[in-house]
């Protein structure tokens, strides 16, 4: 059985995917965190030189972006790919020109007010599950200013991606939370026209984080893409 790649999205860790792992078992699943260098590229990297040879990927967020870069650095190696909430072109000039307010503010001593104010307004489809706010807060507290400002920095200078999709051809999920605010559709329906092969699923009455808001309807997607 193929081993799962799982990376999860900017200040988050493996308590991201919740119950999934274990919803898939038997299946072997690697926890991949991208937190090494300042560079989508050297997260990339570094993830490639711990996974499995051949692997299914599945990132979300930032760890879609790091995924794509994994397919452009190693394609012979990933035999499936599920992009979830995620944005394959380079960022905008107006996200990137906040990155560096942030990331002081964060070194300063508030990275808990700077996703505070992150989460609340672009996170969720309900603003007021504050349970899954506490955990977002918590996962990013247990990775520190440090990682937010690798992270940030990787983010903001990355690469363009779209014709790393172009060239793959294996078993695709495009897949979206109806109410995600930073990530938004025409996004996802670009990857899936450039994965003609995808199946592209709108998740009704998630935001950004699916699998922390609606687990069982992700769950369902990432069966079906797995199945042979």
């Amino acid at each position: 059985m193929t081993p799962l790649v799982l990376i999860p999205g900017m200040m988050c860790d493996a308590r991201m995917w919740g119950k999934l792992p274990d919803a898939l078992a038997p299946r072997p699943v690697h926890h991949a965190l991208p937190v090494e260098g300042e560079s989508i590229a050297a997260m990339a990297a570094a993830i490639l030189s711990e996974a499995p040879p051949r692997f299914a990927l599945a990132g979300l967020s930032m760890g879609g972006i790091v995924a794509m870069e994994m397919l452009e650095q190693a394609p012979d190696r990933v035999e499936r790919l599920a992009l979830l909430d995620t944005n394959p072109l380079a960022e905008r000039a107006e996200v990137a020109a906040r990155r560096a307010p942030q990331i002081a503010r964060a070194l300063s001593g508030d990275l808990r007010g700077v996703m505070r104010d992150e989460l609340k307004p672009n996170y969720l489809a309900d603003a007021g599950d504050t349970a899954t706010l506490d955990l977002c807060l918590s996962m990013a507290e247990a990775l520190g200013p440090e990682v937010f400002r690798r992270q940030s920095i990787a983010l903001r200078d990355r690469a363009d991606r779209t014709a790393t999709l172009a060239r793959f051809t294996g078993p695709a999920l495009v897949l979206m939370g109806s109410e995600d605010r930073l990530c938004p559709r025409d996004r996802h329906d670009l990857m899936h026209a450039l994965m003609p092969q995808s199946r592209l699923v709108i998740v009704q009455g998630a935001g950004h984080l699916p699998p922390l808001e609606t687990p069982i309807r992700l769950r369902t997607a990432l069966k079906d893409w797995l199945s042979p």
